[in-house]
């Protein structure tokens, strides 16, 4: 019985076929407006020529072979609008893949706050008062110490 269920199995198993190893992937994903990603693609039997990839998020990019895959790199301009981009790859033996890309564009303030305080806040502030407040407590505690060790003893 086994081994008619074995038989069965192997029979109704079709084998992989080769040529049906064809992707295209993109990282960091997502990515911010303004940052470089890598893009890493397998054309199955054609890793060894260029392909190129395609996409409104960055335009057009030809990926060269590296170590048995198809590797490049891109920046997205900064003022590419957030969104969802296809990303295509066309393989030169006519076999094609996509993926799609998530590009965030969230604005970055280009320093802090001016909200003043801190090392160039004029006049003595809570800062001061609390560093002169504890050098006078370390100062007690010391004669204090001091005092009792060479105080009288009974």
């Amino acid at each position: 019985m086994l081994g008619l269920v074995a038989m069965f199995v192997l029979m109704t198993i079709s084998p992989a076929r080769a040529g049906e190893n064809i992707f295209v992937e993109v990282t960091p994903n997502p990515a911010q407006a303004g940052s470089r990603v890598s893009i890493r693609a397998s054309c199955d039997n054609a890793n060894n020529r260029q392909a190129e990839v395609t996409s409104d998020a960055f335009g057009r990019v030809m990926l060269r072979p590296d170590n048995g895959f198809l590797t490049g790199a891109v920046t997205i301009p900064s003022n590419k609008q957030a969104g969802d981009f296809p990303v295509d790859l066309r393989c030169s033996n006519g076999q094609t893949a996509s993926t799609q890309l998530t590009v965030l564009n969230m604005a970055q303030p280009s320093k802090g706050p001016a909200t003043g305080g801190g090392g160039t806040a004029g006049g003595r502030g809570a800062g001061s008062l609390l560093l002169v407040g504890g050098l006078v407590a370390v100062a007690v505690l010391a004669g204090v110490g001091a005092r009792r060790r060479t105080g009288p003893r009974v």
